[in-house]
Formats: structure tokens, sequence, C-alpha cells
């Protein structure tokens, strides 16, 4: 394959809808799980108080909201994967066939 044949493949519409579409998902889905984790290492420097109630036990929101960052980013992680089975997949593999096809 040359070089003339991916430059194809980047300038055309199908590669830029998913460009499009990857970004559609990425930007937000990112921006949101970074605010999410500045307000909880806020909270945990300026919010001693709110972070220290005790919840159950020996667990307290502090401890409840560290492990939701876990949970938050394989959450994003299974909310990618099903996007990306939807709406990237089939488009990159068109995409992918057609380079395929003319570099033969």
């Amino acid at each position: 394959m040359d070089a003339e044949t991916w430059a194809a493949a980047q300038r055309s519409p199908e590669f830029a809808t998913l460009r499009r579409r990857l970004r559609a998902f990425v930007f937000p889905v990112s921006g949101l799980f970074l605010a999410w984790y500045l307000v909880y290492v806020l909270l945990a420097d300026y919010a001693h108080g709110f972070m220290s109630i005790r919840l159950v036990g020996n667990i307290n929101v502090g401890l409840v909201l560290g492990l939701l960052q876990f949970v938050s980013t394989f959450v994003i992680t299974t909310l990618y994967v099903r996007y990306a089975n939807r709406q990237l997949d089939p488009v990159s593999e068109e995409i992918r066939d057609r380079v395929e096809g003319a570099a033969q």
C-alpha cells in the first residue's frame, strides 16, 4: 500500500464520519470524567468534614466516592465498547475493506 492510498482513505467522507463519531463520544465523556475526578480531589482536599461522614461502620463518604471512581471507569469502558461496536466498527471495517481492496 502506498501513501496515496492512505491519504485517499483519510480524505474520504467515511473517514470524516468515523472521526466525528469518535470525537462525539470521547470528548464529552472525557470532560465529564475529568470534572468528576476534579470534584473528588477538591472534596478530599477542602471538605474534610463531608468526606469523613460515616455511612456504615468504618465506611465513609470519601471511601465510597473513591470507589465510585473505579466504578465510573468500568462504566465508561463498557459504554465505549458498546458505542464502538455500533457506531465506529462498521465504518472502520468499510474503510479497511476499501483500502485493502485497492491495494490488491
